[in-house]
């Protein structure tokens, strides 16, 4: 009789060798190609990384040419010194350029950014407009060189946005590879940014792919360490902004501050959000009832950023003199406050004029300086069982910021590797949980959901809601067969009662009629004019339009969880 241990180890090794003949067959099957994309991934990543550098030095190049400084670093404490006029007339020129350039080059005059890129990661395969974004990058340029108050990484992100499309298009991707290859610029371009692999990775995942599947993850993670790499060679393994020591929580007890700060940064996260959209929307107002071109819109932004500039140089660029300031306790409670409210007005200024930028760095300046205010506060009521205030600096940059992207993980890592302080965790942790949850409340999830939103574009809601979108009804219609299906006469019935589709609608439009349980077709009509009928062109069946719906729905499952 065979021992049982001895059993157990032949059954074992016949299990182990059945799993390496498996792998094996994976690996001479699969392999080459995960290979070919991994090395996809990896020139993207370079590219990005590239792409990202080039931005920021071209910022720090046109800056310093325009203001007459050699250190950018330090860009409001000199334009102190510069003439009131300068101040004022640099950003109406910029807004000049970018005016001219939106309206000549770009659809809508607008310059495009991270919500267009999740929208293309969404319903366009991967994919945006090449020419939209290069427009886009140039405008964005000129705006951040030229006092725009807006942040860099938006237009990293949609420059790297670009390149995987174009990518995408050369090796004809599929919808799955596409998006892959889409998050892997995106990742590379912000780790580029930041000098932050871990949290390029993750933003990429969670804002922009909006899933974290394992197919993803390994092109991701190369692409952003490609990106980094890149950085690092040009600037080597430095944060971006250096704390002071002695910032490390005092006491457990000191928690509950934190919490009550998360409110209020949620809070101000949804007031800078509210009031951009707000900005934007007038600027539509005066856009639509005046008889002002399109390009003069940045213009007027221009010269409102010159005048509040001219008292207050610290809203020029992308505002990091300030944030360090902040973080390191140099600026008193009055100051910080007021630079809130200065930043809010700045940036929605700058956004409703549609010049370009993003809105990560922006919300960082204000969350830093909220958390100041507030740490000013909290430590001279408490000081017997409280840290030093700038932790709460650096809890407020995490928190306004997280909330303004809706992206809890990848906030939380940027704050770290921006700042080299993996010791205050805790904090910045309770800060962010609680201001995300409650921005995600008041606005569609994030800033860029929200912008997709207000453009009829439902991303926030998930695929159940947005997918319907990706579907023509020109491609699921039937011809009109006398023999099968719905009858000329059926249809035309339908016609004249107000029941039909135009075959440039999509199935958004016409699912919701398929609520009726008596209606089991709609015709599709062709629109010809006012004084001429529609012609009836074929007819579109529920089932079919179940069908794709569900056969969607399934698909983007699988790529969730695969």
């Amino acid at each position: 009789m065979a021992h049982p241990l001895g059993s157990f180890l032949i059954d074992s090794a016949r299990q182990a060798a059945r799993t390496c003949r498996g792998g094996w067959k994976v690996l001479r099957t699969k392999g080459p190609s995960k290979f070919q994309f991994w090395l996809i991934a990896l020139l993207i990543g370079t590219a990005s990384g590239f792409a990202a550098l080039l931005f920021r030095k071209a910022i720090e190049w046109l800056q310093s040419a325009i203001y007459g400084t050699e250190n950018i670093n330090r860009l409001h404490s000199f334009a102190e010194t510069l003439p009131w006029y300068w101040i004022l007339i640099v950003p109406i020129l910029g807004g000049l350029v970018v005016g001219l350039l939106l309206d000549r080059f770009s659809t809508d005059a607008r310059a495009q950014g991270p919500a267009d890129v999740i929208e293309g990661a969404a319903i366009r395969e991967g994919r945006v407009s090449i020419r939209e974004g290069l427009v886009s990058a140039v405008a964005s340029l000129i705006t951040l060189s030229s006092g725009g108050s807006t942040g860099r990484e938006g237009p990293v992100v949609h420059i790297a946005a670009v390149i995987s499309t174009w990518v995408s298009e050369k090796i004809r991707a599929n919808g799955i590879t596409g998006r892959d290859l889409l998050g892997c610029a995106v990742a590379a371009a912000v780790s580029a940014s930041f000098n932050a692999p871990i949290a390029g990775a993750l933003f990429a995942l969670e804002v922009v792919l909006r899933h974290f599947a394992v197919h993803a993850f390994a092109p991701i993670v190369i692409a952003s360490v490609a990106g980094t790499v890149i950085s690092r060679l040009e600037f080597g393994n430095v944060t971006e902004f250096v704390l002071p020591t002695g910032s490390a929580l005092a006491f457990y007890q000191e928690l509950p501050a934190f919490l009550l700060l998360g409110g209020l940064c949620g809070f101000v996260a949804v007031a800078l959000m509210w009031t951009i959209f707000w900005a934007e929307d007038m600027g539509n107002q005066i856009m639509t009832y005046t008889p002002l071109k399109r390009w003069m819109r940045p213009v007027i932004s221009g010269a409102l950023l010159g005048v509040i500039a001219i008292f207050y140089p610290h809203i020029i660029g992308v505002g990091y003199e300030t944030t360090s300031a902040a973080l390191t306790g140099e600026l008193l409670m009055h100051e910080a406050i007021v630079f809130v409210v200065l930043k809010i007005i700045a940036v929605a200024i700058t956004m409703a004029g549609r010049m370009g930028g993003g809105v990560f760095s922006p919300a960082l300046m204000v969350g830093a300086m909220t958390g100041l205010a507030f740490g000013l506060i909290a430590t001279s009521i408490f000081p017997e069982v409280s840290g030093s205030h700038t932790l709460y600096a650096l809890a407020g940059m995490g928190g306004v910021a997280a909330a303004v992207l809706g992206a809890p993980i990848s906030t939380t890592l940027i704050v770290f590797e921006l700042t080299g302080d993996w010791q205050t965790g805790l904090a910045v942790m309770v800060t962010v949980s609680i201001s995300t949850a409650l921005g995600s409340r008041l606005v569609d999830r994030s800033f860029f959901l929200t912008q997709l939103e207000r453009r009829g574009i439902h991303v926030a809601a998930g695929p159940q809601a947005y997918l319907l979108s990706t579907f023509a009804v020109s491609k699921l219609m039937r011809d009109i067969d006398q023999n099968q299906g719905p009858t000329s006469e059926a249809c035309w019935s339908l016609i004249e009662q107000g029941v039909y589709t135009n075959a440039n609608a999509t199935l958004e439009g016409i699912m919701p009629m398929f609520d009726d349980p008596s209606l089991r077709f709609i015709p599709v009509v062709r629109l010809r004019g006012e004084r001429e009928g529609p012609e009836l062109i074929g007819v579109i069946h529920d089932v079919d339009t179940f069908k794709a719906y569900n056969k969607a729905l399934a698909e983007t499952a699988a790529e969730e969880h695969s």
